[in-house]
């Protein structure tokens, strides 16, 4: 009787990628999606923006934004979270180190803003667009995150100080607040238009940091 020849192991077939997932040797590309879509969402608007251009931006498949991030809200989310609140806190910093002092504030606030605007210009047209537009896709973020760390607490200060006597009895602290917007992050974001409307070059954001202070400041010296 013949005997029977031994059994090959059987080998398992090597396990294939789920769509969408790189190779192990692939380069982590989660940072320059979020950086495409905070490109995309700047130029077209967060609602205006699907996926796919996304991922021409970035230049990778629809597949890969669905592995890192799953769908547009999470990687909406993940924009706000890690490109948006970090720039936020940047302007937090000198803010809590001005303490009551009122000038300190101001100037921390105008400054920091223009510091933002250097590091991020990203950050002011995208603000207008989803923030102050109606139906802006960033305004939730602003009365839940950002209102309550920022224009509050500012507003509060601005409150105390005129109750020691230190700013005008007639101003309003909360539209003081709302002026101290409008002086700086509305002129960085139509920077191009007053330019072009001056002729002029020369108006920077190091030039309207000075302009927004002395008119704080002084005044326009009517008399």
């Amino acid at each position: 009787m013949s005997t029977p020849a031994p059994r090959k192991k059987a080998t398992s077939a090597p396990r294939k990628r789920a769509p969408g997932r790189p190779a192990a040797d692939a380069p982590d590309q989660r940072a320059s999606v979020l950086d495409a879509a905070l490109a995309c969402f700047v130029r077209q608007g967060i609602g205006a923006t699907s996926l796919r251009d996304i991922a021409r931006e970035a230049g990778v498949t629809p597949a890969l934004l669905h592995y890192y991030f799953g769908d547009k809200p999470q990687l909406q989310a993940a924009v706000v979270e890690e490109r948006l609140m970090p720039v936020m806190a940047m302007l937090r910093e000198p803010l809590q180190q001005a303490g009551d002092d009122v000038a300190a504030l101001i100037a921390g606030f105008v400054g920091g803003v223009g510091k933002m605007a250097i590091a991020h210009p990203w950050l002011p047209p995208l603000w207008v667009r989803e923030v102050l537009c109606e139906g802006g896709a960033l305004r939730d973020v602003m009365f839940q995150r950002v209102g309550p760390v920022i224009p509050n607490m500012m507003a509060a200060r601005f409150a105390a100080a005129q109750a020691r006597g230190e700013i005008q009895p007639d101003l309003d602290p909360r539209l003081l607040m709302v002026s101290l917007v409008g002086l700086t992050l509305f002129p960085i974001a139509g920077a191009p238009i007053w330019r072009q409307l001056f002729e002029a070059d020369d108006l920077d954001i190091e030039t309207l940091r000075k302009h927004t202070l002395a008119l704080l400041d002084r005044g326009v010296g009517i008399n």
